[in-house]
C-alpha cells in the first residue's frame, strides 16, 4: 500500500554515519525482519548481529563499522515497514543513507548494495589514513558566509554539508578547519562544534576513496529507481542508472545539499518525512528546514505502531489534511503480511478465513521459502491468490491483531 492516504505524500528519508549507536540492533533480535542480518553478513564477510548487538561506542564510530551497521540496520527497519504492507513513492538518504534510498527504491540489490557500503566504509577509512582530517558544525552563518570564509583560508577546507538554513558543516585539514573555525566565530556564528570524526568527509581529500569505490560501482548491477529518488550531490531526483553511478562516486568528494535535496521534494508536493534507521538527526533537520511538515522516526519496534497510526488514522471522520478515506483503508489494528522474495505463492491448505493465527505460525510459501506470520491476530483474507508469482514485499494475507 502506497502511503499517501490522509497525511500527503510521504517520503522515506535514511540516515547516513554519525546516526549509529552501542546496542542499536537490540530491539529487533526477534523481529523476522532479523533474517536480513545473515544475508548481509555473507555480503559483506562481517559479523553484522555482532555489531549491531554488541559493538561499543569506540569500535561503531570507525567509519567503516558506522556506515555497515547504519545501513544494514536501516534496511532491517524498512524490510519491517514492507512487512505491514506500507511503502513510499519517495526516498532520500544523507550521504551513506543514499544506498539505502537506491535500495529501498529497487535500483540496487541489498547484496550488492551491502557489499558496496563495505567497500566505501573501508575506502574511506583507507583515505582517512592518507589524508587526516575532521569536520565542525557551523550554526547561524548563511550559506553564502560559509562559503566566503572557506575560501578565505589559506589550506584545505570547503563546506561538507548543507544540512537545514544555518546548519552546516565544513571540512578540511587539521589546521585549516581550525583556522575556518575562529573566522566562522569572528563572523558571528553562534556556534562552531567539532565533530567525533577522524576524516574530512565530502571533500577532494576522499579521492582516493572515490577512485577505488568508482571500480565496485562500475561493476554492479544498478536499474531505474521505481519512484523519486534524490541525489547529494545536486539535491535533484534522477532515474538512469549511468547518472546513478557517476552521482555516487562523486558523493564522496562533494558535499551533501541536505536542504537543496528537502526543497525538492516539498517542492513535489511530499508533506511527511519518515526517518527510516538510528536516531532521529534528519526528523530534526526536515523540522528545521520546514515546521510544517508530519515527521516521524522510525528506530524501534514500538515505532511501527506510530507509523501505522500515522499513516492511517482511525477515525472515520475527515483527516486534518482535508482528504477522505476513500478506497482502501488500513486501521492500526491491521496487517499486512507480504512476500520477503519473487516466486510463485502456495498458502497452507488448512487455513481459513476468520482463523485465528499465531506469531510465526506458517501460512504458505513463496518458492521454496516458508512464510511465517509476523503477528498473532484473525486472518480477515488473502490478497495474493494460490500459484499467483509475486514480487518481493508483494502483500500476502490480510491480519487483524489482537
Amino acid at each position: 500500500m502506497s502511503c499517501t492516504r490522509g497525511v500527503g505524500m510521504i517520503v522515506f528519508t535514511y540516515p547516513g554515519q554519525g546516526s549509529q549507536f552501542s546496542g542499536m540492533g537490540t530491539s529487533w533480535l526477534n523481529h523476522p525482519s532479523w533474517e536480513l542480518i545473515e544475508e548481509a553478513s555473507d555480503a559483506t564477510k562481517v559479523d553484522l548481529a555482532d555489531l549491531l548487538l554488541n559493538a561499543d561506542d569506540d569500535l561503531l564510530r570507525e567509519t567503516q563499522n558506522a556506515q555497515l551497521a547504519t545501513f544494514v540496520l536501516s534496511m532491517l527497519i524498512l524490510d519491517a515497514v514492507e512487512r505491514l504492507g506500507l511503502d513510499s513513492t519517495g526516498h532520500a538518504g544523507h550521504s551513506l543513507g543514499e544506498y539505502s534510498a537506491l535500495t529501498a527504491s529497487g535500483a540496487l540489490d541489498f547484496f550488492d548494495a551491502a557489499r558496496l557500503v563495505n567497500i566505501r566504509g573501508n575506502a574511506m577509512k583507507n583515505a582517512i589514513e592518507e589524508n587526516p582530517g575532521t569536520m565542525a558544525a557551523v550554526l547561524g552563518l548563511p550559506e553564502a558566509d560559509v562559503e566566503n570564509l572557506c575560501a578565505e583560508i589559506d589550506g584545505e577546507v570547503w563546506v561538507a554539508n548543507y544540512n537545514s538554513p544555518g546548519q552546516l558543516v565544513i571540512a578540511g585539514t587539521n589546521s585549516a578547519l581550525e583556522k575556518a573555525s575562529d573566522l566562522a566565530r569572528e563572523m558571528g556564528a553562534k556556534k562552531v562544534t567539532r565533530l567525533s570524526v577522524a576524516g574530512a568527509f565530502h571533500t577532494p581529500l576522499m579521492n582516493s576513496a572515490r577512485t577505488e569505490l568508482l571500480e565496485a560501482i562500475e561493476s554492479t548491477d544498478i536499474r531505474p529507481p521505481s519512484g523519486i529518488v534524490v541525489a547529494n550531490v545536486d539535491g535533484m531526483a534522477h532515474e538512469n542508472p549511468e547518472t546513478w553511478r557517476a552521482l555516487l562516486s562523486a558523493q564522496l568528494c562533494s558535499p551533501v545539499r541536505w536542504t537543496q535535496s528537502l526543497g525538492t521534494l516539498l517542492s513535489m508536493n511530499f508533506s511527511t518525512f519518515i526517518e527510516i534507521g538510528p536516531g532521529k538527526v534528519l526528523t530534526g533537520l526536515t523540522k528545521r528546514t520546514e515546521p510544517n511538515t508530519k515527521r516521524l522516526n522510525v528506530n524501534e519496534p514500538n515505532d511501527l505502531d506510530q507509523l501505522l497510526d500515522l499513516i492511517a488514522p482511525t477515525s472515520s471522520t475527515e483527516n486534518d489534511s482535508g482528504l477522505g478515506h476513500e478506497g482502501e483503508h488500513l486501521f492500526s489494528t491491521d496487517r499486512l503480511v507480504v512476500s520477503p522474495s519473487a516466486g510463485l505463492f502456495k498458502p497452507e491448505r488448512n487455513l481459513e478465513i476468520g482463523q485465528k493465527i499465531s506469531n510465526g505460525e506458517l501460512i504458505g510459501h513463496v518458492g521454496n521459502i516458508e512464510i511465517h506470520s509476523p503477528f498473532s491476530g484473525e486472518l480477515m483474507g488473502w490478497i495474493a491468490v494460490t500459484e499467483e508469482r509475486l514480487a518481493a514485499s508483494q502483500p500476502i494475507a490480510w491480519l487483524r491483531v489482537t
